[in-house]
């Protein structure tokens, strides 16, 4: 009734995300979702699968990719070339963000507050994926909308792309902030 020893690693847990030696690349990916499409021709259905895959270095630079192929292996191994080719860098303040920001895509909202220390990443699965690889250790969000996973993992980006901290103000504006 278990799982097969393959799924295990010699001390008995889980191998870690993305399934591979910690080695071969720098980067943690994990795959999102899958998606199967179907075209229908003379002789009954096709299929082929699309991956949204996130990958990151879990110190401050994220990035995503979709992958269609045939077979599942081949497009989770495009998307996860294309999210390492997207990958940006996001300004991070002690594991968490500088300021609240809300991440809009398509019909999608993610409200991203910082909290502090020991709170954890409380978000949805498409969400945290996100932000665990991006190196946020203490997040809080709410999203609003369509919950679409590409939806809400572009939304979650383009609110990481927001981001600035206090010493990019202060040179933007050529001013010292008080307090």
């Amino acid at each position: 009734m278990g799982d097969s020893p393959a799924r295990f690693d010699k001390k008995g847990g889980r191998p870690p995300r993305g399934g591979r030696d910690a080695d071969e690349s720098p980067h943690d990916d994990v795959v999102v979702r899958i998606y199967r499409c179907a075209t229908v021709v003379r002789g009954g259905r096709r299929f082929s699968f699309g991956s949204l895959v996130v990958a990151g270095d879990r110190n401050g630079s994220v990035g995503v990719g979709y992958g269609k192929s045939k077979d599942v292996p081949s497009s989770v191994d495009k998307g996860r070339r294309e999210a390492i080719a997207n990958m940006r860098s996001m300004k991070l303040v002690n594991g968490t963000i500088p300021h609240r920001v809300i991440g809009r895509f398509g019909a999608s909202h993610v409200v991203m507050v910082p909290a502090s220390p020991g709170t954890g990443v409380i978000a949805g699965a498409s969400v945290r994926a996100v932000l665990e690889l991006a190196g946020v250790t203490d997040l809080l969000t709410k999203s609003y909308g369509s919950n679409s996973p590409k939806n809400l993992v572009r939304a979650t980006l383009e609110g990481l792309k927001q981001l600035v901290t206090r010493e990019d103000v202060e040179e933007l504006r050529g001013v010292k902030l008080a307090g």
